[in-house]
């Protein structure tokens, strides 16, 4: 019986690695590691609008697709906060976007987004990809979603694509910090080892 509970324990753990660092082919149809990102220009929650351009004495950046309502987003804020805290003022700022229709989720308008960032106390910009036509170019299809882009002489160009980290349900108990790696290889010159991992959360709702 114990032999069998181990064998599942494994399994599980297998299963799990796999689905953070499978990606799949369909989440493949924006940018690809690599490739130049265009700027945008969306607003942000204090009315103001925002870019790349924005942002001066950049590096790069760490582009999160998040929103108030999916549970994954919500379980991650506190590790985007941390992200920002972490890498802003080494030159790797995190810029939020949020992609749902409103339509379709309501409660991710403008209105709830200045209120979820005042509650939680978000120090990063929180945009709004009005008209959804930001998160197509990327190929977000979660949030989140992270794309972490270096500034180069010919652009922004992605570096890493994918999850924050491998488990969402515990920041305690993270073994792959896949963002952190990715933009410490970065700041220190070096190549990043996990490149693509596969985003876990909820669909950008249409």
């Amino acid at each position: 019986m114990k032999k069998v509970v181990k064998l599942l324990l494994l399994t599980a753990i297998v299963l799990g690695v796999w689905s953070f660092t499978n990606v799949e082919e369909t989440e493949n149809n924006g940018y690809k590691i690599g490739d130049v990102v265009l700027d945008f220009k969306l607003e942000n929650i204090d009315g103001k609008m925002v870019s790349m351009a924005s942002f001066d004495n950049a590096k790069g950046f760490i582009i999160t697709f998040t929103c108030n309502t999916c549970p994954y987003a919500v379980a991650y804020e506190d590790r985007v906060e941390a992200l920002n805290k972490m890498y802003a003022g080494k030159g790797y700022p995190v810029i939020a976007i949020m992609p749902n229709s409103v339509k379709a989720k309501p409660a991710d308008g403008m209105k709830y987004m200045k209120e979820r960032a005042e509650q939680k106390g978000f120090t990063f910009p929180y945009l709004m990809d009005e008209g959804q036509y930001v998160y197509p170019q990327f190929g977000a299809t979660k949030t989140p979603h992270v794309y972490v882009v270096q500034k180069t002489a010919k652009g922004n160009v992605v570096k890493y694509i994918g999850a924050i980290d491998d488990n969402f349900q515990n920041a305690a108990e993270v073994k792959n910090k896949y963002v952190e790696d990715a933009v410490n290889a970065l700041l220190d010159g070096k190549a990043i080892d996990v490149t693509k991992t596969k985003a876990i959360g909820c669909s950008i709702k249409v």
